[in-house]
């Protein structure tokens, strides 16, 4: 799964080599010694060749977490399962509700949380609850889940206690990190509070207690400071908290480390677990660590192409899809486009000639730093380029409302050569957005991609119509 240098380079982070550079001194427990740290762990992306990006589950995670800087519009419908069905289902439209300590409230509001999200209404209360209640969450980034815990985990501290109470594990370095910059905003006012990173390349003396209320880390080091290391006493621990489940399962190793690390814990301490999906191994792994739990899942909303128009565009060769590519952006009033390749080779010369053409055009693919994907996406957004050509790194949770146009130059296919129709419906529903009218025009340039349209056609039950573009009356009956 991990095939480009980005996520190798990830893995080689958590690897326990002894070629890994080792630092012995404090914990990081500031933002600048959390920079410091990332600038010594990242790795470089570049030089990385691929025929065909596939995307990457960790890297999607880190790269929703900092492009949704507010929370996204979730008109998913909540459904909470209690371990208790007879005891009473609170909820809260209000922080003020939660009686949280002035200093922590004070940092909520500055970060920008007006009032609760969807998930945050139903899971703060089961958080805050005393006596405590475990809980599994569904959760997708940008509804507030890791402000949501984050908060749960810094209500929860006791300063006078100087051990560590709250244990958070995340799948990898980056991930930690996102979330212990939560933390430090949200914990701004609370200086007592202390936070550690539990990621590798941070060793700390052997023997030694942490006195940091808060660590959070990777499963690996985690477990290394829990049992080799003696730094954390883990019968001491009173909330622990596994964000990514579904990413933590995808990535080797990290499935054992988490349940060993669950096991040193006491039957008292609170246990919460978030994952974007629900998938029957991730529901196996979820029952594992977390016993008795509130469950709390989005509904899931029926797949609707309702909104989007659908086309095909038969052309010999990448020149003729370039020629209907140019036709159609000049028949067709486009506030934004996005356009997918297969390759990152295709995508390049397509960027390239389409800005030749005088459009305002944006690269993204996977040799890129997700530091450096964000910055794409937030051109893009803000309307800098109107036109954002990509590999298969794109193809899902990115919303940009002004999305009226997509273009699969290439179709997505699985490893087999069939059309791959979860990546089809994730790329097309980069359109039609919000109740928006979109389109989606397929460029077909063989049997074997007709034979792909008529596979996505039959998966979805709709009628995928033929467009040529080269009919300017056609088109626009067509379009319009």
């Amino acid at each position: 799964m991990f095939k480009d240098c980005w996520a190798l380079a990830v893995d080689a982070q958590e690897a326990t080599s002894q070629s890994c550079q080792m630092f012995e001194g404090n914990c990081v427990n500031s933002a600048s010694d959390r920079k410091h740290l990332q600038k010594k762990m990242s790795g470089a992306a570049t030089g990385c060749e691929a025929e065909g990006d596939r995307v990457d589950l960790a890297e999607q995670s880190l790269l929703n977490k900092m492009i949704r800087r507010c929370l996204v519009r979730n008109r998913n419908q909540v459904e909470v399962l209690q371990a208790d069905p007879t005891s009473p289902l609170y909820s809260v439209r209000t922080f003020e509700e939660l009686r949280l300590k002035p200093e922590l409230l004070k940092g909520v509001y500055e970060m920008g949380f007006n009032r609760p999200s969807r998930i945050q209404e139903n899971a703060l209360p089961m958080m805050l609850a005393q006596p405590a209640q475990n809980l599994i969450a569904q959760s997708q980034s940008g509804t507030g889940k890791t402000a949501a815990f984050s908060l749960a985990m810094l209500s929860h501290v006791n300063t006078a206690n100087k051990w560590t109470q709250c244990l958070c594990i995340a799948p990898t370095y980056e991930l930690a990190l996102q979330i212990g910059q939560v933390i430090e905003q949200m914990g701004k006012f609370l200086p007592d509070v202390k936070l550690a990173y539990a990621v590798r390349g941070n060793r700390m003396v052997r023997g030694v207690k942490l006195q940091e209320h808060i660590v959070i880390g990777t499963p690996g080091t985690v477990l290394d400071w829990c049992t080799k290391y003696k730094l954390i006493d883990p019968k001491r621990i009173t909330m622990f908290v596994l964000d990514e489940a579904d990413v933590m399962i995808a990535t080797q190793g990290h499935r054992d480390q988490s349940i060993r690390i669950q096991r040193q814990l006491s039957n008292e301490c609170q246990m919460l677990l978030f994952s974007a999906t629900f998938e029957d191994s991730v529901w196996t792994f979820a029952e594992q660590l977390v016993p008795d739990p509130n469950i709390i899942r989005l509904k899931r909303d029926e797949e609707t192409l309702d909104t989007i128009k659908q086309f095909y565009v038969l052309c010999g060769d990448k020149e003729e899809k370039f020629t209907a590519l140019c036709d159609l952006y000049g028949s067709l009033t486009v506030a934004q486009a996005m356009i997918f390749c297969h390759t990152r080779r295709m995508a390049a010369w397509l960027a390239a000639s389409l800005t030749e053409e005088g459009h305002q055009v944006a690269l993204l693919s996977g040799e890129m730093t997700v530091e450096q994907r964000a910055a794409v996406i937030e051109r893009f957004r803000s309307g800098k380029e109107k036109v954002l050509v990509t590999t298969n790194v794109c193809s899902r949770g990115i919303d940009v409302e002004q999305v009226t146009l997509v273009v699969n130059f290439d179709l997505p296919v699985n490893m087999d050569g069939s059309a791959d129709n979860e990546t089809y419906l994730h790329r097309i529903g980069r359109t039609g957005r919000f109740g928006k009218r979109g389109f989606a025009v397929n460029m077909v340039d063989s049997k074997r991609s007709m034979d792909i349209i008529n596979q996505i056609e039959m998966h979805f039950n709709r009628k995928i119509k033929k467009l040529d573009t080269g009919n300017s009356e056609e088109m626009e009956t067509l379009l319009n």
